[in-house]
């Protein structure tokens, strides 16, 4: 909304409805899955019914500690709780790495819900060029902190690709 965020602390820029799912997951290890979706629960359409539909393993683990949780269960989770907050804007920063295809395939399925049936503006970090095609209308490599290339998704073609990521 033209808002500079640069200079405000990170709970501030939650506030604004900025919702972050930070690589490596980071739950609450000690707290259930229930727990760790209602701590960050601010009202609007997503809920913990809502998230269950999206990601059903979770409603199958409400009970569970967040620590016992498989990674790509505690990726789920961390997504999850950050849709809990209704976000307007959705940061997924390496949202399936390091997990089984089967669950990355899953992961990715789910970004491909949100866009499709959502309003949520999502962005998205990775390096996975073949999943963002289905989801992203426009990408932004960076390297070294510098956008090198901006543009439409479908514009990315494979030596731009193999130029400035390596894949």
């Amino acid at each position: 909304d033209g808002q500079d965020l640069t200079r405000l602390a990170s709970h501030q820029a939650a506030r604004l409805g900025i919702g972050l799912v930070p690589e490596g997951r980071r739950c609450f290890r000690d707290l259930t899955v229930a727990e760790n979706l209602i701590v960050a629960a601010r009202p609007g359409a997503w809920d913990m019914g809502r998230v269950t539909a999206l990601f059903p393993r979770l409603a199958e683990r409400q009970a569970q500690r967040a620590a016992t949780l498989s990674g790509g269960e505690q990726q789920m989770l961390a997504i999850g709780r950050a849709l809990m907050t209704n976000p307007r804007l959705l940061i997924l920063d390496e949202a399936t790495e390091g997990l089984a295809p089967l669950i990355r395939a899953e992961i990715w399925a789910a970004i491909a819900r949100l866009k499709a049936e959502t309003g949520l503006s999502i962005l998205v970090i990775d390096k996975s060029i073949k999943e963002l095609r289905q989801v992203a209308d426009r990408a932004v490599v960076i390297a070294r902190g510098v956008a090198v290339w901006d543009g439409a998704m479908d514009a990315l073609d494979h030596e731009t690709s193999l130029r400035h990521i390596g894949v």
